[in-house]
């Protein structure tokens, strides 16, 4: 299966992969979410794929310009791979990297691998919720010399803290680089309105935008 790009078709391929699931789930913060979204569920050669299609369709859609992708360990690795090989299929070439959660001493050492870093790099992540992970990899890689041209992520959760402030809005401000999502969670609410028989997930959606959601 091969997806064109568009937040419908996304959507449904994040749902039939198992991806995004409905119920009740609580979540790091403790907020008690109706759904739940895990990248980690991508686990075959041709769904990996597909992703990568649709992070490379975003990128060329949007005019991202870098020189390296940078997956954060351990989900964001795999993506930032797929990323990379379907933007090379389409004409679009940009190398990768990714980081150890340790430091190694021996052989290369350090605890970055893959592509040097020094130069324009997009961090490719699977989603945003507080923030904090991703504030995690500007820094290191702000720390090894590299220019952070922003961040992709497959789900922009659009929470806001306690000051009613979304994630992207305090990264956007404070580090100014641009975030970007294939697709939102108000997307996910809009797709499943459309059908009558997951009308009721959206509508548990819609309680908690209204209390936690921009």
């Amino acid at each position: 299966m091969s997806i064109k790009f568009s937040r419908d078709r996304f959507v449904e391929f994040l749902i039939e992969s198992e991806v995004l699931l409905f119920g009740d789930f609580e979540l790091n913060s403790g907020r008690k979410s109706p759904y739940f979204f895990n990248l980690g569920n991508i686990s075959s050669g041709e769904s990996l794929r597909v992703l990568g299609e649709a992070y490379a369709q975003t990128i060329v859609e949007n005019s991202i310009r870098a020189d390296v992708l940078f997956g954060p360990a351990y989900k964001g690795i795999p993506i930032a791979v797929a990323t990379s090989m379907a933007l090379g299929m389409m004409g679009s070439d940009a190398s990768f990297a990714f980081n150890r959660k340790e430091v190694k001493n021996h052989g290369e050492g350090g605890n970055i691998v893959g592509s040097d870093i020094r130069r324009k790099v997009l961090i490719i992540d699977d989603v945003l919720t507080s923030g904090k992970a991703l504030k995690e990899s500007i820094d290191l890689l702000k720390s090894s010399g590299a220019e952070v041209v922003g961040a992709l992520v497959a789900l922009n959760r659009d929470e806001i803290d306690e000051n009613k402030q979304t994630a992207r809005q305090l990264l956007e401000k404070g580090e100014g680089i641009n975030i970007t999502s294939i697709c939102s969670i108000n997307d996910v609410a809009n797709y499943l309105e459309k059908d009558p028989e997951r009308s009721r997930f959206a509508e548990k959606i819609r309680d908690y935008q209204a209390v936690y959601c921009s």
